[in-house]
């Protein structure tokens, strides 16, 4: 069982939707009078024999703490809550969100990502998530304009 004081936890990717969600993610902390926790989960990719030094080098772990920042100045204007906690995770961010979520006492995330497929109406992460986290999951979707956007006009 999680402890009355554990966090609210978000993962941030920098993308709108993570962003959206670490607000909405705020919001409830406050709500629950628990703490706001937000992560970045960052991988060191290998590059194989041709690259085994990243190019122009390149540093996932520093790229990961820019996101991260700019994540949180984002969605709170440069004035992030009080007492708000924020952490890098090394590792593949479903593996490590499903890990943080057994001292969480709810997992806030986007239902779409920085991915590739941004198309995909439920992103990987967020989907393994949901199905494996050990607490609660909450998943912010986009605005209903933003889903239909390429819907055609109806006549009238």
């Amino acid at each position: 069982m999680v402890e009355n004081n554990a966090p609210i936890l978000v993962g941030v990717d920098g993308s709108e939707l993570s962003i959206d969600a670490l607000r909405y993610a705020n919001e409830l902390a406050t709500a629950m009078d628990a703490p706001l926790r937000v992560v970045t989960a960052w991988e060191n990719p290998v590059l194989g024999l041709y690259f085994p030094h990243h190019p122009y080098d390149w540093d996932p772990k520093a790229k990961a703490a820019e996101v991260l920042e700019t994540s949180i100045a984002r969605a709170f204007d440069d004035a992030p809550p009080e007492g708000l906690i924020h952490d890098l995770l090394e590792g593949p961010a479903a593996k490590m969100l499903i890990e943080e979520s057994k001292r969480s006492r709810m997992l806030v995330l986007g239902t779409r990502g920085a991915g590739g497929f941004a198309r995909l109406v439920l992103g990987s992460v967020s989907a393994t998530c949901a199905e494996h986290a050990h607490c609660s999951v909450m998943l912010v979707r986009p605005a209903m304009e933003e889903k239909h956007e390429d819907l055609p006009a109806e006549s009238e």
